[in-house]
């Protein structure tokens, strides 16, 4: 048999196809591998940005103060022995970096003013514009003893004790006795056993860097004996007070009993309609007043049966000294009580009070009372 001259040759794949489809599929496998990576990438960039905000531009949780800053301090011991920022992942590292970075003068001794929530970015403006601060701000809350406002001064950068005892922890009203003393004396202040107590006008004051507690407490009594003196000569007529010092008393009670503007004449009422009566006042806050540091938060029956100089479920008439600092609300509406015979008066449960005129009212109010709260606590 006669060969053919052309034989034809078996087929063969081109070299090149089959490496094409082997890279194809290596490619392929490593996709998802890739994608991990990227991601990876991506949230940890995410989260270091993050950290980096929350250490230099989050707000902080560092009330308003007064930050002294002494010679040869420098930026570094200031903010960078730990995280400036106390927000959620905020880190040392960066805070130091920052500092580093974003401060290029030393640092002028004095005394700066701090905002509240300052964040560390904040802080390094404050401090490089060499914002002096002149002035704090005292706020004084209506309602608040005399034992907290001298705790106040004591904790309060910028002022300078000159006649309270200094903070100290445990701080009691046998302390608080110890002070009224030395500011009675210092004022030239008369009043009964020696409790200063209402005597100082509640408020939010400015005060200049360096100002004395004496500078202060002479300021707020100032303030508050003209408040009341003012008030005591435009006052309704046939008020059951011998003194100013009776309607003092009052308005602190009826401080302590409502933070409403528009009930404070009518718990006005009731006291001075209870006192005209020969009625006792029955005021919760005067038996939590009279326990003094024996107070754990909850009155018990055993505390209304027992005879203090303070509690009015077992004294006649007001209690010896206020029970706190009354606001300027609360002295006018001492001196001008509504034009009501109401007796009684029990909170709704909603913030608010109901008062009545006879005692089946004021128990059906009671009874709503204690309805409204069994509801709410279900």
């Amino acid at each position: 048999m006669t060969a053919s001259k052309n034989p034809q040759k078996p087929h063969q794949t081109p070299k090149h196809r089959r490496a094409s489809r082997h890279l194809k599929t290596q490619a392929s496998s490593n996709s998802p591998f890739r994608a991990v990576l990227l991601m990876t990438a991506l949230v940890t960039t995410l989260v270091v940005l993050f950290v980096v905000y929350q250490s230099i531009y989050a707000t902080t949780g560092h009330p308003e103060h007064i930050l002294t800053v002494d010679k040869g301090e420098t930026y570094h011991s200031l903010l960078s022995k730990k995280p400036w920022s106390d927000a959620f992942l905020s880190s040392a590292f960066v805070t130091k970096a920052y500092v580093a970075l974003a401060t290029d003068k030393s640092l002028q001794a004095g005394n700066y003013q701090v905002p509240a929530g300052a964040s560390l970015a904040q802080m390094i403006r404050i401090l490089s514009q060499g914002g002096m601060a002149t002035e704090f701000s005292l706020r004084i809350i209506e309602g608040k003893t005399v034992k907290e406002l001298y705790h106040t001064l004591k904790t309060t950068d910028g002022v300078v004790l000159k006649v309270l005892t200094p903070p100290a922890d445990g701080y009691s009203w046998t302390d608080v006795a110890r002070d009224n003393k030395a500011v009675a004396q210092a004022l030239e202040i008369e009043s009964p056993n020696g409790n200063l107590e209402g005597m100082f006008a509640p408020n939010t004051y400015q005060f200049s860097h360096g100002t004395t507690d004496l500078e202060i407490l002479r300021r707020l009594y100032q303030d508050q004996i003209k408040i009341l003196n003012k008030a005591w000569e435009s006052r309704d007529e046939t008020l059951p007070y011998q003194t100013p010092y009776d309607a003092l008393i009052m308005a602190s009670i009826i401080e302590k009993e409502t933070g409403i503007q528009q009930e404070r004449q009518m718990v006005s009422a009731v006291f001075v309609n209870r006192l005209r009566q020969g009625m006792r006042l029955q005021t919760d806050p005067t038996i939590i007043y009279g326990m003094f540091d024996r107070y754990d938060g909850k009155i018990y029956r055993s505390n209304i049966a027992e005879k203090t100089d303070y509690n009015t479920y077992q004294i006649d008439g007001l209690p010896p000294t206020p029970i706190a600092l009354p606001s300027a609300a609360s002295i006018k509406a001492a001196m001008h009580p509504a034009d009501t015979d109401v007796i009684y008066f029990v909170a709704t449960g909603n913030g608010g009070h109901t008062f009545s005129r006879t005692y089946q009212e004021h128990q059906k109010a009671v009874a709503e009372y204690r309805a409204f709260m069994r509801d709410s606590n279900q």
